[in-house]
C-alpha cells in the first residue's frame, strides 16, 4: 500500500501535485450496541482514547503532544484500555520485544472491537508488515493530525499519513504531560548515523534540528506558565544537535540554562560518542551548573573496535573511554549510563570479553543490556547470526556482572543530601527524588514533597536506589497548591484608593468650613 498524506487537509485536492490521495473505506456492519438516537451520525470528540507508548523519551514527548491535541478536541484520555473506544499505539522499532508487544495489542484490540491507530517508528518504517494490514497509521511527522486520523478511524475508514516530505510538527502544539512536573523537549529529530543494526533512521530520517529560539521559548513557557520543575532534553542523538543548521549542542544548552528558574533542573538525554568529543570542556562545564543534573547517557554498544566498525558506529572504544575519563575527572560524582548489545553477528568470544572488561572498568550505575535482534531491512539482518543459546549465555553473563556491583553501598547510609521529588516510585508509596548527581532516592510521604526540594538522610541502599527519611519534620502540604504568580493580598491598602479617599475628606472639610457661617 502506498503512503497516503494530507488526505484531510483544508485544501480540496492532494497536498503534493501529481500524488494521488485516497482513503480506504471499510465496509462494516452496524454495531447493535450503538447508543439509541445516534443512528449513523458521527460526533467528533465524544469518544475515549487510550494511548500506549514504547521506546525513548522522544516517543514519550510525541505521545504527550498527541494526547494534548486529542484532549483539546474534546476526546477523553483514559488510563483503562477497556474503557476506550480507540487505542493509539506509539511504537518503537529499536527492540523486537516492544514491536511484538505492539503486534499483540493490535490483535487484542481488534478482537475486542476496538479501533486501532498506530503511531511511532515501527509503523513509519515498516507500514506493510502483515499485522498492520487494515490499520490506520499516523507518521512521526504527522502527529499534529492525530485528531483527523482518529476521527476517520472511528468512522470505519483506514487512514495512513506517512510522508516525510512535510515539516516536523511544531513545538507549540497542545500537550498533555504524563508527569505535570516534567517537560520532555525534543530538540531535534532524525540522526546523522547509518548504524547497521538500527531501523530508527528509516522512520525518523536525517537530522532536523529545531531553532534555538523556539526551544528556549517552549522551555520558558513550560516553567513560567505550566509550573514544571524538570526539563528533559531528548532526541535520537542529542549530541548531533545543530549540525544541520550551523550550530552545536553547547550553543543550545547555554541558552536553555538561562530560562531554568531557581529550584528547577535540566537533564540531558542520550548522546552518541562522536558528537561530544569536540566539546568535552563545554559539556562538562554545563553539567557542573547547579541547575543541571550531572548525568550523561552515552551508548557504547560494544567494547570491541572490530564490532563497533561492523556496526558503523564511527568511533572506537578509546574514544568512549576518553569521554568517560574526562567527565569523571571534571564533573564531580557524575552519573553515566550506557548501552550494550550482546551477540551482534560479528561478535566473537574475545569481542564479548572486551565489552565485559569495559563494564568491569567503569561499573556503570545504569547499563541497558540488549540481546541482538535482527531488524528487517537493516544490513545486520543479512549477517550470519550468533547461535541463540550462545547469545542468551552472553546476555545472561553481562547481566550477572552488572548485578554484582552497586553505586549505592553501605558507606552511603547516614549521608544527608537535597533531592528534588518529581516522580512516584513503582511501589506507589514513595516519591522518587534526585540529587545533583541524578542518584535515585526513595522519599516517604510523596504527597507532602512532590515538586519540592527536601533535605533527606539515607537510611538504606539497594542496587538501583537509596532509601531515605526527611532530616526535618515536613510541614503539612497546603490543601490548594500555591499559584505560580502570587496575587496581591486583600488586606493591603491600595495607595490610589487611600489618596482619593483622603482628598474627598479634605474637600468636604474645606466646603464645610467655607459655608459653615452662612444661614
Amino acid at each position: 500500500m502506498g503512503d497516503i498524506e494530507d488526505s484531510f487537509g483544508d485544501l480540496p485536492g492532494p497536498a503534493n501535485p501529481g500524488e494521488e490521495v485516497s482513503v480506504k473505506i471499510r465496509s462494516t456492519k452496524k454495531n447493535n450496541a450503538q447508543e439509541k438516537g445516534q443512528m449513523d451520525s458521527f460526533v467528533p470528540g465524544t469518544c475515549a482514547v487510550w494511548l500506549r507508548t514504547w521506546g525513548c523519551s522522544h516517543n514519550s514527548s510525541d505521545s504527550e503532544y498527541m494526547a494534548g491535541i486529542l484532549a483539546n478536541s474534546g476526546y477523553r484520555i483514559v488510563g483503562d484500555k477497556t474503557a476506550a473506544d480507540v487505542w493509539v499505539l506509539n511504537s518503537c522499532t529499536v527492540k523486537t520485544p516492544s514491536e511484538q508487544q505492539a503486534s499483540n495489542l493490535v490483535k487484542e484490540g481488534q478482537g475486542g472491537g476496538k479501533k486501532i491507530v498506530m503511531a511511532g517508528c515501527v509503523s513509519q518504517a515498516a507500514p506493510d508488515e502483515p499485522w498492520l494490514k487494515g490499520i490506520s497509521i499516523v507518521g512521526v511527522k504527522q502527529i499534529d493530525r492525530i485528531t483527523e486520523v482518529v476521527e476517520e478511524t472511528l468512522k470505519g475508514n483506514t487512514v495512513r499519513l506517512l510522508s516525510r516530505r512535510r515539516p516536523d510538527a511544531g513545538l507549540s502544539l497542545p500537550k498533555m504531560r504524563k508527569n505535570e512536573l516534567v517537560e520532555v523537549l525534543a530538540i531535534n529529530t532524525g540522526c546523522l548515523n547509518h548504524c547497521t543494526y538500527c531501523k530508527t533512521k528509516l522512520a525518523r530520517g536525517d537530522l532536523k534540528s529545531y531553532p534555538i529560539e523556539e526551544l528556549v521559548e517552549q522551555a520558558r513557557t513550560a516553567f513560567e506558565r505550566d509550573g514544571v520543575k524538570e526539563l528533559w532534553l531528548t532526541s535520537e542523538d542529542l549530541g548531533a544537535y545543530g549540525r544541520d543548521i550551523g550550530l552545536v549542542l553547547p550553543d543550545l544548552l547555554n541558552e536553555l540554562i538561562k530560562v531554568v528558574p531557581e529550584g528547577c533542573m535540566m537533564r540531558l538525554g542520550m548522546t552518541n560518542p562522536p558528537y561530544i568529543l569536540d566539546h568535552l570542556e563545554e559539556i562538562a562545564a554545563i553539567l557542573r551548573h547547579p541547575r543541571v543534573y550531572a548525568f550523561l547517557h552515552i551508548p557504547v554498544q560494544s567494547g570491541s573496535d572490530g564490532v563497533l566498525n561492523d556496526m558503523k558506529r564511527e568511533y572506537n572504544s578509546h574514544h568512549f573511554r576518553q569521554i568517560v575519563d574526562y567527565m569523571q575527572g571534571n564533573v564531580p560524582g557524575i552519573y553515566i549510563a550506557t548501552d550494550m548489545i550482546c551477540a551482534f553477528p560479528t561478535e566473537g568470544v574475545e569481542d564479548f570479553e572486551e565489552s565485559m572488561q569495559l563494564v568491569r572498568d567503569y561499573r556503570f550505575p545504569s547499563l541497558f543490556i540488549n540481546q541482538f535482534f535482527a531488524r528487517t531491512g537493516t544490513p545486520a539482518a543479512r549477517m550470519k547470526k550468533v547461535p541463540n543459546d550462545e547469545a542468551k549465555r552472553r546476555t545472561a553473563e553481562m547481566s550477572k556482572l552488572f548485578r554484582s556491583y552497586s553505586r549505592y553501598d553501605d558507606s552511603r547510609i547516614g549521608e544527608e543530601m537535597d533531592v528534588l521529588v518529581c516522580e512516584m516510585a513503582s511501589d506507589g508509596v514513595h516519591g522518587v527524588g534526585h540529587n545533583k548527581n541524578y542518584e535515585h532516592i526513595l522519599v516517604p510521604n510523596p504527597d507532602q514533597v512532590m515538586g519540592q526540594w527536601v533535605r533527606v538522610r539515607i537510611t538504606g541502599v539497594s542496587k538501583f536506589h537509596m532509601s531515605s527519611e526527611p532530616v526535618n519534620p515536613l510541614p503539612p502540604r497546603p490543601s490548594k497548591p500555591s499559584q505560580a504568580r502570587s496575587r496581591p493580598s486583600s488586606n493591603i491598602i491600595n495607595p490610589k484608593l487611600f489618596f482619593f479617599a483622603l482628598l474627598t475628606v479634605l474637600i468636604a472639610f474645606f466646603l464645610f468650613k467655607l459655608f459653615a457661617g452662612y444661614p
